[in-house]
């Protein structure tokens, strides 16, 4: 059996019309053009999502870890604000508090006479007098005296 045109058909047929048990080229290459527009849209999606962490780390912010669990939190809740605040948090500096904090430690550190690096919980307090059972509380003499207000100053 011969395949033969349809009479009713034009005799210069488009590229996109197959024979009878061809292979339809245009499905193929739709499929395959789905496919990887399918990819590149999820592909693009997560990029932008990852967009504040990504922000994040590149400039080596302390708030890092909240900006990655908001970003979670948004893909996995899909609200959207989550990954809005895990963005403006990404742009913005948090001061560094902790090291101020430990360069002030360590000048009273430094004051005290306790080694840097050394807490006070570390180092033996050996000026201070042993306190026992037997003796009971040892009585520590003040040298700073109570403030008084003068009575023409009060206000009572």
């Amino acid at each position: 059996m011969t395949a033969t045109i349809n009479p009713a058909a034009p005799h210069h047929l488009p590229i996109f019309i197959t024979a009878p048990g061809g292979t339809d080229v245009l499905t193929v290459i739709v499929a395959i053009f789905l496919v990887l527009a399918v990819l590149a849209v999820g592909l693009l999606f997560l990029r932008l999502h990852t967009l504040p962490e990504r922000i994040a780390h590149r400039g080596n912010k302390l708030q890092f870890e909240i900006v990655a669990v908001l970003g979670l939190l948004a893909l996995f809740t899909h609200i959207h604000i989550f990954w809005v605040a895990g963005l403006l948090l990404a742009l913005i500096d948090i001061p560094d508090f902790g090291g101020t904090f430990n360069r002030m430690a360590g000048s009273l550190e430094k004051i005290a006479g306790i080694p840097p690096g050394k807490g006070a919980d570390d180092v033996p307090d050996n000026g201070a007098p042993a306190v026992t059972q037997d003796e009971g509380p040892v009585e520590v003499p003040t040298t700073i005296t109570p403030y008084r207000i003068p009575k023409e100053q009060s206000h009572a």
